[in-house]
Order: C-alpha cells, then sequence, then structure tokens
C-alpha cells in the first residue's frame, strides 16, 4: 500500500509541475498559495492514514518548493540566494523557467526582472543538474517485497520424483 501511494504521489507530482512550467497562467503568486494548501491536505491525509513512513510526501519536495518559489519575493540579492539555498530539489532550468514564467495577478505584485534571473543562474551556475526541464511523469519506483522467513527447514522438505528435479542434491 505505501509503494503504491509512493508512485501515486509521484505521478500527481510530476503532471502538476510539468503543467507549472507549461503554463504561463498558473505561474502566480495565488497558484502558489493554492497548491501550497492542496499539498497541506495531502500530507495531512497521509499522516491520517499512518502513511507517513511511505515515503509518498518527499515524492511531493519539488512541487512544494515550486509553490514557495512562487511565493516569495524576488527583487533583491538576498532573495535570489534565499530561492538558491531553498529550490533544491528543482533543477536550475526549472527554477529559471518558472521565474520566466511567473505572470502578476494584481497591480500590487511586478514582474520578475532580467537581472534577477541572471543573479539566480550565477548563484546556480556551480550546480550539476541534469538538463532536463520536465519531470518523467511514466517514471515507475521498483517494487519491493518483504522478505518473510519461513518456519520450515529446508531438510526437512521432501522433493517429489514428478519434478525431474535429480540436479539438486541434498547438502
Amino acid at each position: 500500500v505505501e509503494q503504491v501511494f509512493k508512485q501515486l504521489f509521484y505521478m500527481i507530482n510530476a503532471v502538476a509541475l510539468n503543467n507549472l512550467l507549461l503554463r504561463k497562467d498558473v505561474c502566480s503568486w495565488s497558484t502558489g498559495m493554492q497548491l501550497r494548501f492542496n499539498i497541506s491536505q495531502l500530507e495531512e491525509w497521509l499522516r491520517g492514514k499512518n502513511l507517513q513512513q511511505s515515503g509518498a510526501a518527499k515524492t511531493l519536495e519539488p512541487l512544494i518548493q515550486a509553490a514557495q518559489l512562487l511565493q516569495l519575493k524576488k527583487k533583491t540579492s538576498e532573495d535570489a540566494e534565499a530561492i538558491c539555498s531553498l529550490c533544491t530539489s528543482l533543477t536550475t532550468q526549472q527554477i529559471v523557467k518558472i521565474l520566466n514564467l511567473y505572470t502578476p495577478v494584481n497591480e500590487f505584485e511586478e514582474r520578475v526582472t532580467v537581472a534577477f534571473i541572471r543573479d539566480i543562474q550565477m548563484h546556480l551556475q556551480e550546480r550539476n543538474d541534469p538538463p532536463q526541464l520536465l519531470l518523467d511523469f511514466k517514471h515507475m519506483f521498483p517494487v519491493l517485497f518483504p522478505f518473510n522467513p519461513s518456519s520450515i527447514t529446508m531438510d526437512s522438505i521432501h522433493i517429489p520424483a514428478a519434478l525431474n528435479l535429480e540436479f539438486l542434491n541434498k547438502v
């Protein structure tokens, strides 16, 4: 059950983050607020079902950071440093794309300046990020089956001759 929810939450993360990276109309402060609220509801649901150890919440980390990125101030060099230290699960390319797509929804907000984006790129240039922008939503985590030892000892097993397993020897 834990592995299923980890996979499901990864898919939610990948599809939501990819939509954020591809659609200018959703890159705004209010979308960041809405995403953060929805993610907290998912995390609360995991706690309520006692699934917090499944790793499902950790798969949402890039989406959480993207939502926070949309909500942070984006003006000064200190803001750039804060963004760089906060967004460790996002690649440089993803951070820059979100900043480029950021769209103010009212007259109190301002667009992200080109100088600020260059400042972010300078701070992040030593990162060795993969050159991918979008997440692979078809990624599958390996299925792990728990080992349950048998109470039957190997020397008490009788192998029927009808199975034609003469090459097996008891030691």
